[in-house]
């Protein structure tokens, strides 16, 4: 857990900082027709109904461009937010704040859709003993936040990247010469390395496949495009042995019906690659002078 907290928070830092890199450049030539002195004070609201994710990223923006700014939430990620909900309010230098709102209300309108959408998939599930998992089909560069703003939405993730799971699919079973093969090579890598909570998840495209995928021992399967009820045969063949999969092709319509199969879990890249950002809407006023 340390390890995932140390690497969200170097992806935040390196997020916002590229994210802000490439809108300011050389300087922000607007903001420098305000008093580089002025005090600003701004709010948030959400125009739609959504769940929240990103606050972290969203404070880094200002933070960064202002340390003495301050941000009051009225929510917090994983909160059910409704049309018209004031979010929070931002406090500091009016030159910073203007330049960093539109990089923080990128990310924020941003990880709350996928949160969003994360959970529209969790809550049709519910009822079953499926978990709604997310995969690398992200937006390039942001793969931890989209990761964190599944979590908020109540899903869980796969891998992160490459290095931290093994998933070996139809091309590596090809390469390797097969799925006995692959995985035999798969858990010599895993004892080798002296690292035995690494997972390895083998992909079948059919029942034969599946049913040699358990004579090799997996324990992780990923039944990649069976119908329902080729995912219901799946789960009887199964019984229990391994946990199972499901992925290719799940939208919303289709999710409730492959959770009833049984099938432990479903892997959805929509969660992550066909989001619709929130809506969210950044109000701004000069503090007014002291006297």
């Amino acid at each position: 857990m340390t390890n995932y907290s140390h690497q969200l928070e170097e992806a935040i830092t390196r997020d916002v900082t590229a994210a802000l890199a490439e809108d300011v450049g050389a300087g922000d030539l607007t903001a420098s027709l305000v008093a580089a002195n002025a005090r600003g004070v701004a709010s948030v609201i959400t125009r739609v109904d959504g769940v929240l994710a990103g606050q972290a990223w969203f404070v880094r923006a200002f933070i960064e461009l202002d340390p003495d700014a301050e941000v009051f939430w009225h929510a917090n990620d994983g909160d059910t937010i409704v049309a018209g909900q004031p979010l929070c309010e931002i406090n500091g230098n009016a030159r910073a704040m203007l330049t960093a709102e539109r990089t923080a209300l990128n990310f924020l309108q941003t990880l709350s859709a996928v949160a969003t959408k994360t959970a529209t998939y969790v809550n049709a599930v519910i009822g079953s003993n499926a978990k709604i998992l997310d995969t690398r089909k992200t937006i390039p560069g942001l793969r931890m936040a989209l990761k964190y703003a599944v979590r908020a939405g109540g899903g869980f993730n796969h891998r992160i990247g490459l290095f931290d799971g093994i998933l070996i699919k139809e091309n590596h079973i090809m390469a390797a010469g097969g799925i006995k093969p692959a995985l035999a090579a798969a858990y010599r890598l895993v004892a080798h390395q002296a690292a035995a909570d690494t997972v390895i998840e083998i992909e079948v495209e059919n029942l034969a496949q599946l049913a040699e995928a358990l004579d090799c021992n997996a324990k992780l399967i990923l039944i990649d495009n069976f119908s329902p009820d080729q995912m219901r045969e799946a789960v009887t063949i199964t019984k229990g042995r391994a946990e199972l999969e499901a992925s290719g092709g799940v939208n919303l319509s289709t999710v409730a019906a492959t959770a009833e199969t049984g099938v432990n879990r479903i892997s959805i890249g929509g969660l992550t690659k066909d989001i619709h950002a929130l809506d969210l809407s950044m109000r701004f006023h000069l503090h007014s002078p002291h006297h």
